[in-house]
C-alpha cells in the first residue's frame, strides 16, 4: 500500500492516518486510492468494529493538492467533476455508508474537502487549535466532498452559506458550539481522547450501531411515517442479533455487557 496512508490495526478497531504532512495531507490521486483501499479493507474486516481517521503532522487535511491543478501548467481546464466522481465521492460514500462507526480526530487545519470529509464522519473531535475552512470561495469553486449537503444539516442554511461564501475560518470551539463537530479538546489530549472513544465504540453493539447510523442518514429525506416504518424494520433486525440478547441478559444480571458485534 502507498505510504500516503498509514493503517494501524488495534484489537478490534483500525486507525487510518492521512500521511502527506509536507503538503498538510492534501489529496493527490495516489492518496485518494490508498484511502479507499484502507477503508474497504476495514469494512471487509469482521474483526474491525470502529475506525479512527486522523492526519499526520501539523494539519488534518488541506483538501486537494492544488499543485496538481496549476492552470499555468495545463493546456486546458481541469475536469474537476471527474475528480469528484472518481475520487472524493466514492471515499466519502464509503465513510457515510460504513456499517461501523467512523470517528475523526482533526489535528490542525481542515480546509476545503478536508473539512467536509471530517464533517462526513460519524463523530468528530478536534484539537482546540484546529480550524475548519470552506476555502472553495477563495478559488471560485463550490463546496464539495458532500459539503453542500452536510453543512446545512449540521448548522443551518444561513451559517452554511456564510462560511461557504466568505471562507471564514471556524475555530474548533465555535464548531463545537454550532454542532459541526462533537468535541473540541486540548491539543495534547486529542489523539488519546479520540482513540479511547473509538475503542469504546468498537466494544459496543455493532449491529445496532450500523442500523442507527443508517436510519439517521435516511431521516433527512424520509417522511415521519417512512422513518417510523424504517425504525420498526431496523428494530426487528437488531432484536435478532446476539448483541441484543447479551445486552438484555447483562441488564437483568446487573453486569457489564460483553458485546461481540453480531
Amino acid at each position: 500500500m502507498s505510504d500516503t496512508i498509514i493503517t494501524e490495526t488495534h484489537e478490534n478497531w483500525v486507525q487510518i492516518t492521512l500521511n502527506r504532512p509536507e503538503r498538510l495531507n492534501a489529496f493527490n490521486d495516489e492518496m485518494h486510492l490508498a484511502l479507499r483501499e484502507s477503508l474497504q479493507n476495514a469494512q471487509a474486516d469482521a474483526n474491525c468494529r470502529a475506525i479512527l481517521l486522523t492526519g499526520s503532522g501539523r494539519g488534518f487535511c488541506a483538501g486537494q493538492d492544488l499543485g496538481d491543478r496549476d492552470p499555468n501548467k495545463m493546456t486546458e481546464p481541469p475536469n474537476l467533476g471527474e475528480t469528484l466522481s472518481k475520487f472524493y465521492n466514492p471515499n466519502v460514500s464509503l465513510i457515510r455508508n460504513m456499517p461501523k462507526p467512523v470517528i475523526c480526530a482533526v489535528n490542525g487545519v481542515a480546509a476545503g474537502a478536508g473539512a467536509n470529509i471530517a464533517f462526513g464522519c460519524d463523530i468528530t473531535f478536534a484539537a482546540e487549535s484546529a480550524k475548519f475552512i470552506q476555502s472553495f470561495a477563495k478559488i471560485g469553486l463550490v463546496p464539495d466532498a458532500g459539503g453542500t449537503w452536510l453543512l446545512p444539516r449540521l448548522i443551518g442554511e444561513q451559517r452554511a452559506k456564510a462560511i461557504a461564501l466568505t471562507a471564514q475560518p471556524i475555530s474548533a470551539k465555535q464548531a463545537e458550539e454550532w454542532g459541526m463537530i462533537w468535541q473540541a479538546t486540548a491539543d495534547d489530549a486529542l489523539l488519546a481522547t479520540a482513540q479511547a472513544f473509538t475503542k469504546q465504540l468498537a466494544s459496543g453493539p455493532t449491529v445496532g450501531f450500523a442500523l442507527t447510523k443508517k436510519a439517521m442518514h435516511q431521516a433527512a429525506t424520509n417522511s415521519f411515517e417512512q422513518q417510523a416504518e424504517l425504525e420498526a424494520a431496523s428494530q426487528q433486525q437488531a432484536g435478532r442479533s446476539q448483541d441484543y440478547a447479551e445486552g438484555v441478559s447483562a441488564f437483568l444480571e446487573k453486569r457489564p455487557a460483553n458485546f461481540k458485534g453480531v
